[in-house]
């Protein structure tokens, strides 16, 4: 068990800024034994934070380093616990006079334990009530992870987004004057203690914080929609983002400030759908012209949208408009039908001939084995054949002819 308050954060691993973990580390370095520090501070009492309720807006802090559980280290450096915070969300999400929550984020990260199970949390809750993360300083590493769970990131201009990736700050002090400190370690784990001096120990304890890298990019890409494989790139590869730089990165969703998002949320901004209500629609420049008439401000003029179309519906009705000409065409093909002209028939439907185009070719037929109209409707085969017009009476006669020949489909329909 660690003696020292050093020792304790030294046996952690880390979701934090460098410079940030630097600082807690040193404030432990100086606290020395960890009960006497936690006499002097008193025992936290487990499961209290404050949240406000503004206009049915929960305000849920996310601020300073993040541990799983609210312990001295919460008192020292107003750290955050993601204990806490899963309580506090939850009761916010319970609570009927609670219409929507902010988590007000102002972190360098903290203790990578706990964090997905909070981020779990957080992305589940989408739907239940809205959910928006605001990011006024900093939101990074683990803070990050928590904020990109939310349904949206919003950002001041100069907050601090990202360092996405895992840092493992192992650090050995050497036995007080006097003591002398042994290991052993069972046979079976020789890995249960690696060896930082050498190559092979380094390197298991690089493999473990890779593969706590892995699960943090893979949710930061569910979180943000974005694919996996181009969250470390896009994200500076664990580097920070500033403002509006974020939001091009796909870090956050929008600029803003805590105080517009939590007005916002709680209806003071008319919502689209309800300023909709009050809008005078106009489809025309004639109703516009009646509406500014009438004393209606420009600015409560909305102009109509184009009306929307069900394709589905459309698609059902051209294929059922299609089936029936095509059921139409074909009958009437068939209706021309002679005996000894099977032939332009089949053809006539094989290639998509309308009822008039395969009359004429019919006719034609007919002329080049001299067979006369009346043979035709006759249903014969053997009449006198007939010859092409020669003046203008003539043309008449024959478009009079392909007209009795198609019109005898229609007549049987």
């Amino acid at each position: 068990m660690p003696r020292t308050a050093f020792e304790l954060a030294a046996s952690r691993t880390w979701l934090m800024t460098a410079e940030a973990l630097d600082t807690l580390l040193a404030v432990a370095d100086r606290q020395g034994d960890v009960e006497a520090l936690e006499a002097r501070l008193g025992r936290p009492l487990d499961n209290t934070r404050t949240v406000s309720v503004r206009d049915g807006v929960a305000v849920i802090p996310v601020t300073g380093p993040i541990f799983r559980r609210a312990n001295l280290f919460t008192d020292i450096s107003g750290a955050t616990s993601t204990g806490v915070l899963a309580t506090d969300i939850q009761a916010a999400l319970d609570d009927p006079s609670v219409r929507a929550l902010v988590l007000d984020v102002d972190s360098p990260g903290g203790d990578a334990t706990g964090i997905n199970e909070l981020g779990d949390l957080i992305f589940q809750a989408r739907g239940q009530k809205p959910l928006k993360a605001y990011v006024g300083g900093m939101g990074a590493s683990a803070a990050y992870w928590i904020a990109s769970a939310a349904e949206e990131v919003v950002v001041d201009d100069t907050a601090q987004l990202g360092s996405v990736g895992v840092v493992l700050n192992i650090r050995t002090r050497q036995d007080r004057p006097g003591e002398k400190t042994y290991e052993v370690v069972s046979s079976n784990a020789p890995n249960k203690r690696p060896d930082l001096e050498s190559e092979a120990g380094r390197a298991q304890l690089q493999e473990r914080v890779d593969e706590l890298a892995d699960v943090f990019l893979d949710k930061v890409a569910r979180n943000r929609g974005i694919p996996r494989a181009e969250v470390n790139d896009r994200f500076r590869q664990g580097g920070t983002a500033t403002g509006a730089l974020a939001v091009e990165a796909g870090m956050a969703d929008r600029l803003g400030s805590l105080e517009s998002l939590i007005a916002e949320l709680a209806g003071s901004t008319p919502s689209r759908t309800e300023r909709s209500m009050t809008m005078k629609v106009v489809k025309t420049t004639a109703e516009l012209q009646a509406a500014l008439e009438a004393g209606t401000a420009p600015g409560d003029i909305q102009f109509a949208g184009p009306e929307p179309v069900d394709t589905d519906k459309l698609k059902a009705e051209a294929s059922e408009a299609a089936t029936k000409a095509e059921r139409e065409r074909c009958q009437g093909i068939h209706a021309l039908a002679a005996p000894g002209f099977e032939k332009e028939i089949a053809q006539a439907i094989e290639d998509g001939s309308s009822v008039e185009a395969t009359g004429l070719a019919l006719f034609k037929a007919a002329q080049d084995r001299g067979i006369t109209l009346a043979g035709m409707q006759g249903d014969s085969t053997s009449a006198p054949p007939a010859t092409p017009p020669k003046d203008d009476k003539e043309a008449e006669e024959h478009e009079a002819a392909v007209s009795a020949i198609t019109g005898r489909w229609k007549t049987t329909d």
